[in-house]
C-alpha cells in the first residue's frame, strides 16, 4: 500500500509556509494523539503519519527533497542516509510544536518561573497629554513572601526533590512505539515539593498586597500608548524573576478640542453678521491660554484659521502641532417682528453680487436642465 502525500496527511496546500504546517499539525495532532484515544490502533497510525509528514516538511532540505522525489527521497539512504525523523525522535517533535501542554521548558530549575504580565488602564486629560504629569496608581499584585523569601518552604526548612521525577520536573510515558514527555503530576513541573509549607502563603511562595507606583506620562503621548514598567507584574513562583506591568493608556474625550496627532481641530459657532461684516473672537488653547482669531467679511460657513504652534507637543520633541479653528455661520432664530422687517428689507436690496456661490449654482443648474430640455 502506497504512503499517503505528506501535504494532504497535514490538510495543507503545497506552497503552504511554516506557520501553516506547524498550525495545521498542532491540530491534527491534538485529535489524534494517543491519551486523547487509548487503545485505538487507528489514532495512533494517524498520529504517527502526522509527525512523519510534519518532520519532512518542515525541514526546508527534506521538503525539497521531498518535492522532487516524493517518498523515495527518504527510502535506500536517500536524503543523505537520514529518516525524515532525523535524530531528534518523535517526542523532540511533539514537545516543540505543543511547549507546555507537554511539559516544555518554562520553568528554570528549581521550580522558579517568571511571574505573568499584568495590565493597567489608565485614563489621562487631554491638557494632562499636553504638559505631561506623573500619575500615581495603586494596583493589587502578587509579591514575593517575606517570610519564606520567595521559597514556599517553612522558614528554616527547604523544598525537597521530587520522588516522581527525580527533580526534572518531567516524565515520561510509554504507550507503544512513542515516548512521550510530561508535566510530572506530583511536582506540577518545579522538580521540588514542599512538604512543610510557608504559613504566610501556604507554600505558594507569593504573597498579594496593594502597591503604589509612579508612572511617568510624557508631554504629548497619545492614545492607545502603552507604557511598559519592567519587574513590576506578577512575582514569579518559588524566588523566579517577576513579570511587567502595562499601562495602557486612553485619553478623554475633550469639551471643546478634538486631537489628530500633534494638531488640535475646535469648532466655534459665530453670528452671521460677524460672518458678513468681519470682526474677531477669543478662543482657549490646550495649553490654558487665549487667543483671539480675526473673522475677515465675508466669511463662508466652515472657513479654517490656522494657528501656528498652538497645538500638542510632539513626544521627545520640541515641535508643537497646529491649531485650526472651523466657523460655523448660525443662522439666526427666534427674530422678532422689526428682525424680521429689516431681514426682509435686506433681502430686497441684495443682488446677485452679494451671494455668488448660490447665484451660481442656480444658474449652473438652469443651464443643465435647459439641456436636457432641448
Amino acid at each position: 500500500m502506497s504512503k499517503a502525500d505528506y501535504y494532504d496527511t497535514l490538510g495543507v496546500s503545497r506552497d503552504a509556509d511554516e506557520k501553516a504546517l506547524k498550525s495545521a499539525f498542532r491540530k491534527k495532532a491534538m485529535k489524534y494523539h494517543p491519551d486523547r484515544n487509548p487503545n485505538d490502533s487507528e489514532a495512533e497510525a494517524k498520529f504517527k503519519e502526522l509527525g512523519e509528514a510534519y518532520e519532512a516538511l518542515k525541514d526546508p532540505q527534506k521538503r525539497a527533497a521531498y518535492d522532487r522525489f516524493g517518498h523515495a527521497a527518504f527510502e535506500n539512504g536517500g536524503g543523505g542516509g537520514q529518516s525524515p525523523f532525523g535524530g531528534g525522535g518523535m517526542g523532540d517533535i511533539f514537545e516543540d510544536i505543543f511547549g507546555e501542554m507537554m511539559g516544555g521548558g518554562r520553568r528554570s530549575s528549581g521550580g522558579r518561573s517568571r511571574g505573568a504580565d499584568l495590565r493597567y488602564n489608565m485614563e489621562i486629560s487631554l491638557e494632562d497629554a499636553f504638559a505631561g504629569k506623573t500619575a500615581e496608581i495603586e494596583i493589587p499584585a502578587s509579591v514575593t513572601c517575606e517570610k519564606c523569601e520567595g521559597s514556599g518552604a517553612k522558614p528554616g526548612t527547604s523544598p525537597s526533590t521530587c520522588n516522581t521525577c527525580g527533580g526534572a520536573g518531567q516524565v515520561r510515558a510509554s504507550q507503544g512505539f512513542f515516548s512521550i514527555q510530561r508535566t510530572c503530576p506530583s511536582c506540577q513541573g518545579r522538580g521540588e515539593v514542599i512538604t512543610d509549607p510557608c504559613s504566610s502563603c501556604s507554600g505558594s511562595g507569593n504573597t498579594t498586597e496593594n502597591k503604589t507606583l509612579s508612572v511617568n506620562v510624557p508631554a504629548g503621548i497619545e492614545d492607545g500608548t502603552r507604557i511598559r514598567l519592567a519587574g513590576e507584574g506578577e512575582a514569579g513562583t518559588r524566588g523566579g524573576p517577576q513579570g511587567d506591568l502595562y499601562i495602557f493608556l486612553s485619553i478623554r474625550p475633550h469639551e471643546f478640542f478634538q486631537r489628530d496627532g500633534a494638531d488640535i481641530y475646535c469648532r466655534v459657532p459665530i453670528s452671521m453678521t460677524t460672518a458678513a461684516l468681519g470682526g474677531q473672537f477669543e478662543v482657549g488653547t490646550v495649553d490654558g491660554g487665549k487667543t483671539r482669531v480675526k473673522v475677515p467679511e465675508g466669511t463662508q460657513n466652515g472657513k479654517q484659521f490656522r494657528l501656528r504652534s498652538k497645538g500638542m507637543p510632539v513626544m521627545r520633541s520640541s515641535q508643537l502641532g497646529d491649531m485650526y479653528i472651523q466657523v460655523a455661520i448660525e443662522t439666526p432664530s427666534n427674530l422678532s417682528k422689526r428682525q424680521r422687517e429689516l431681514l426682509s428689507e435686506f433681502e430686497q436690496l441684495s443682488s446677485e453680487e452679494n451671494s455668488p456661490e448660490s447665484t451660481g449654482f442656480f444658474s449652473r443648474m438652469k443651464g443643465f436642465f435647459d439641456g436636457l430640455a432641448d
